[in-house]
């Protein structure tokens, strides 16, 4: 969702720098470390569950990562849901297995399209996640290639570097102990490229995006739906700090999220100027129950009814800067509120809101006097059980630190609305470490072909087919160009088949056809079908929905359910001559020019099982009879 409200900024001005880091799933038969399909699967399909907790663990320097940290401050149970593909190696029993060969290949013609110099031997490595994402703890990534480069209209983006990895597991919920994933997702292949910080503006972003998006799919072997391809920014400007953005999931949302975290930053900036100027700082934490102890608030009565209690921290300085608004419906508060959430707490109150949610101004009052704050200050609060108060209002008087400097390095989420919350500090180093389980490869870049670009094959399309230069693009760009190809090469018609694979699935599927579950094979018969005469091309779009309704059924099997079993050209000039007969007058007053009226009673008369030009053909020596 475009961000319309949020204010015009100088990019170029502010210094805006930005990178991006792509994540794409490889379409392969198996995993990358084990035999496991790569099809997606439905929770409910599960055979077992397991359950896990994780923690952090030290580098070979003996650190441990910030953000690893953070994560292990939560206490969660994860539990992975199992199918009768899972393989012992996403459960973390026993060890990874060689690098999938069709994945590395994949991945080597990527490497080609992005002009990167791929390394002699390549290295598994692990990286430390402890969100639950991975049964182990770690997700294993390889270094495939470094110092490639793409071309846009803004100039050269460089490509640091190009990563082999498994994919995470699939978060399905949350529940009150922890969060459910599914195993089906875990260890599918997965490149991760990554782009210098080359990028000055909104659309150069969504540019670069785009257009490693198309050298991707040029490939013909990386998934496609949702889900499939993840995008994450990295955004900084001069006075700033670099934020990356995880979970941009469309080109839009990388404009507009640039564009929103360029005011975020500035906003930031702003603040902490003015805060420098009052001499801002933030106080020592205390507990304020006693101020509540008769309140009618629900929340806070909420928690000191279940045994809990009220905390707070003075912000000398900050009054009327709590509420700033930072980004739309997002304000400094909302950015203390997303720390205190990071450790069980429902969310902050501060004074800058209140009173409000059922606090009175006596106990805002009160709460001023407990903590030593004037006018000129604020207060924020958590009310929760003990130990959470403690920890989220510790969480967010640092982040109330912070905003005294500036723009802290953290790493935030994408939300629908193009704005951003935090999630986690930016990972460091510490979280890497050599996987001693799976041997060294060796690329060979010579063992794969550079696959022909999206934009080269439409024009193809055109030259060879004959195809008109908008189909031949939705073709050519779409996720069944190989089944094209596939089809063009049996014989049949090149623009019927695309005309097919686009446009008829397009006004299927509207009508609300599962075409997602049509496969490969449903199309090449179905065209043999209609190329052997015994389909007309009139009854495909209710074959095709037959078919999709029923994946199980063959094509023919389709044609007859669907009661679309060929006419012989007897069967249709009788059909025709009825039609002309029903519609003498009509017939007798306008001659030939009763024709296209005519036709459509016809071919609704014959329901699609006659072609379109034989019917033409019938119709056209039936009305000449009479003239």
């Amino acid at each position: 969702m475009s961000t319309d409200a949020t204010p015009e900024y100088d990019h170029e001005e502010l210094g805006l720098v930005a990178g991006l880091e792509i994540h794409q799933q490889l379409d392969t038969e198996t995993k990358l470390f084990c035999d496991s399909p790569t099809a997606e699967r439905d929770p409910d399909e599960a055979e077992r569950e397991i359950t896990r907790r994780l923690h952090p663990t030290k580098s070979e320097l003996g650190e441990l990562d910030d953000a690893a940290m953070e994560e292990s401050r939560v206490d969660r149970e994860f539990t992975y849901l199992a199918y009768d593909t899972t393989c012992l190696v996403e459960e973390d029993d026993e060890p990874p297995r060689r690098v999938d060969g069709e994945a590395l290949s994949v991945a080597l013609q990527i490497a080609d399209l992005l002009d990167v110099s791929v390394v002699d031997q390549a290295h598994v490595m692990r990286k430390l996640v402890i969100d639950g994402s991975n049964t182990s703890g770690f997700q294993r990534s390889i270094l495939l290639g470094q110092e490639g480069e793409i071309e846009t209209s803004e100039g050269r983006v460089s490509i640091v570097d190009l990563m082999l990895e498994e994919e995470s597991a699939k978060r399905v919920e949350e529940t009150e102990a922890g969060v459910v994933y599914s195993l089906d997702r875990l260890g599918v292949p997965l490149v991760e490229i990554g782009t210098g910080p080359d990028i000055r503006s909104p659309e150069g972003a969504r540019e670069a995006a785009e257009r490693i998006g198309m050298l991707l799919r040029s490939t013909g072997a990386v998934k496609r739906g949702l889900g499939t391809i993840r995008q994450d920014v990295n955004v900084s400007i001069a006075e700033g700090a670099r934020v990356e953005v995880k979970g941009v999931q469309d080109l839009q949302g990388i404009e507009d999220i640039v564009r929103g975290e360029v005011g975020r930053q500035a906003e930031l900036l702003e603040i902490r100027e003015e805060l420098r100027d009052r001499d801002a700082s933030v106080g020592d934490v205390s507990d304020v129950t006693e101020v509540f102890a008769d309140t009618e608030s629900g929340v806070v009565r909420g928690a000191l009814d279940a045994g809990g209690k009220v905390a707070a921290v003075p912000l000398f300085g900050f009054d009327g800067l709590v509420g700033r608004e930072l980004q739309p419906d997002r304000r400094l508060g909302t950015e203390l509120s997303d720390h205190a959430k990071r450790h069980g707490a429902g969310g902050v109150f501060h004074t800058d809101e209140l009173p409000a949610y059922g606090v009175t101004e006596a106990e805002v009052a009160g709460l001023r006097d407990a903590v030593g704050a004037g006018e000129e200050d604020a207060v924020a609060i958590v009310a929760a059980d003990p130990e959470t108060a403690d920890l989220a209002i510790e969480a967010a008087a640092e982040r109330a630190g912070t905003a005294l400097e500036g723009v802290p390095e953290e790493t935030r989420g994408a939300n629908d609305d193009a704005t951003t919350r935090y999630l986690r500090p930016l990972p460091g180093a510490a979280r890497m470490y050599p996987e001693t389980d799976v041997p060294p490869v060796e690329p060979d870049p010579s063992d794969v072909d550079r696959p022909e670009l999206l934009d080269e094959k439409t024009d193809r399309y055109v030259e060879a087919f004959g195809l008109d230069r908008g189909l031949a693009e939705q073709v050519a760009f779409g996720r069944r160009f190989p089944l094209f190809e596939a089809a063009v090469d049996r014989g049949v018609d090149p623009t019927f088949a695309a005309s097919t694979l686009e446009s008829t699935t397009t006004e299927i599927r509207r009508d609300g056809a599962p075409v997602e579950d049509l496969t490969d094979d449903h199309f090449l018969d179905l065209f043999g079908l209609v190329e052997d005469g015994d389909l007309a091309k009139e009854g495909v779009p209710e074959v095709l929905t037959t078919l999709a309704a029923d994946p199980d059924l063959t094509a023919a099997e389709a044609v007859e359910e669907a009661g679309l079993s060929g006419v012989s050209e007897a069967e249709v000039r009788e059909a025709v001559a009825e039609v002309v007969e029903r519609n003498a007058d009509q017939v007798d007053e306008e001659g030939m020019g009763a024709f296209s009226g005519l036709m459509g009673e016809a071919m609704g008369a014959l329901r699609g099982k006659a072609d379109g030009e034989v019917v033409s053909d019938a119709l056209r020596e039936e009305i000449g009879k009479r003239s």
